[in-house]
């Protein structure tokens, strides 16, 4: 009986270890899990491009703006300290001159009093040069008057000397005919025909008309002299004048020469009072904006800094945030202007699945707005992301510098494809957004055309 027991129990066993009469469930987990990691392949992947970026302003005029001095100086007072908000227009800083050449207190003064002086000098040259003006209408006309005169002179004498060359031909052929008397007396008086009283009275007109003759060609001869006097005076007037006028004229363009000298100095000394007067205003240093003072390089009074030296940061109040990160150039023909990307901004939780970005929670969208065409220095090529408008709020939270998290989203494709592609290490998927693709046709329409 009790080996019967024995052998009962051992059988219990032995059933209960192999189970060899119990159908086995494995062949169907199998089949179970087999076709749910196909249906798992089969699944859309959205293929990405991971990159690390950080909060930046999308506008220039909105990212942190350095407050340089524009001028050397001492710094005298400030206005704020670190941490504080400012608007437009306050006051940050007072500075003192350190240069010696603007150290007069009455720099600007005595500035416009020189600016004055040489202002009247040029209305003095202007006076001056009327003046000589005035001096070269009175040559020129006391020249045409004095040529005219000579000129009324010179034809007065002409026509004494056609007077008396015709009563010198007068003359002549009266002497002619006394002479041909006398010759004619004298033969008779050889003759004895005349008496020698007859012969004395006829030498006597002979005499008279020769030296008739010679008057008349003494006058001729005096009047031809005084004709060419004339020519000479005329000459000499004209020279007199010419040289009077040009005097005068060297004159006006010496006095010319000085007014445009007095006036490129005006001009000098106008730019340099208004240099004076920028500088002047530029001791009190102000915010070009408003926002939060930050990061304050020189404090204390006293301190002296340079011609720009970075004073103070104003971080401004109005911002509106964008993102930029940087593509390895094995990428970057996957971006494109308008594509979407999901960011993870640091400090806010996130729960992320890179395939199925309608899945993660925590993540912001953005879109593509620039990609630039040179390479930046750490080998990358830079793209500018802006908030999309469309999808959630970025958080007001934001700082710019702190860091973000991109992921850009590219092409579904199925899971088996997404696996059989990183094993092969090939690339993601190139396309075109329609946009771009539109882009595309209208430039191949325009080089075809022409």
């Amino acid at each position: 009986m009790e080996n019967k027991f024995i052998n009962q129990d051992k059988l219990k066993s032995f059933k209960s270890v192999y189970r060899f009469n119990i159908e086995s469930k494995i062949k169907y987990w199998s089949i179970g899990i087999i076709s749910l990691l196909f249906l798992f392949m089969l699944l859309p992947w959205t293929q990405n491009i991971k990159s690390k970026g950080k909060i930046t302003s999308l506008y220039q005029d909105q990212r942190p703006q350095e407050l340089n001095s524009p001028i050397p100086g001492s710094i005298s007072k400030w206005f704020v300290k670190e941490g504080d908000h400012v608007n437009k227009g306050d006051t940050i800083l007072l500075l003192t001159e350190i240069k010696n050449d603007y150290l007069d207190p009455n720099l600007i003064i005595r500035t416009k009093e020189q600016l004055k002086s040489k202002q009247e000098s040029v209305d003095f040259y202007k006076d001056k040069i009327t003046s000589y003006d005035a001096q070269l209408d009175a040559l020129v006309l006391g020249r045409t008057l004095k040529i005219k005169q000579l000129e009324n002179k010179f034809g007065q004498l002409k026509n004494k000397l056609i007077g008396e060359k015709a009563e010198l031909e007068a003359a002549t052929n009266e002497f002619e005919l006394s002479k041909n008397q006398y010759e004619r007396q004298e033969k008779m008086f050889k003759d004895g025909l005349v008496s020698q009283t007859k012969l004395q009275d006829r030498n006597v007109k002979f005499q008279n008309t020769l030296s008739k003759k010679i008057s008349l060609e003494n006058k001729i001869a005096q009047t031809q002299q005084e004709i060419l006097n004339n020519k000479i005076e005329q000459n000499s007037a004209s020279q007199e004048y010419t040289a009077k006028i040009s005097k005068v004229e060297s004159e006006r363009f010496q006095s010319l020469s000085q007014i445009s000298t007095s006036e490129a100095e005006v001009s000098k000394l106008q730019n340099t009072l208004s240099n004076y007067i920028i500088r002047n205003g530029m001791y009190v240093l102000t915010a070009p904006q408003s926002g939060q003072v930050v990061q304050a390089k020189s404090a204390g009074i006293g301190e002296v800094i340079k011609e720009g030296e970075r004073i103070i940061t104003i971080v401004p109040n109005q911002l509106s945030y964008a993102v930029e990160m940087y593509v390895r150039p094995i990428d970057l023909p996957l971006v494109s202007i308008g594509q979407k990307v999901r960011f993870v901004f640091d400090g806010f939780p996130s729960i992320v699945f890179s395939g199925w970005p309608e899945s993660s929670y925590g993540t912001f969208g953005g879109e593509i707005i620039a990609v630039e065409n040179l390479i930046s220095k750490n080998g990358m090529f830079r793209v500018l992301v802006q908030e999309d408008v469309n999808d959630k709020k970025w958080p007001k939270q934001l700082r710019i510098g702190s860091g973000a998290q991109g992921i850009t989203l590219l092409k579904d494709v199925p899971i088996w494809y997404e696996l059989w592609r990183n094993v092969n290490g090939f690339p993601p998927d190139f396309y075109l957004h329609d946009q771009d693709l539109k882009l595309d046709d209208n430039s191949s329409k325009k080089i075809k055309n022409g």
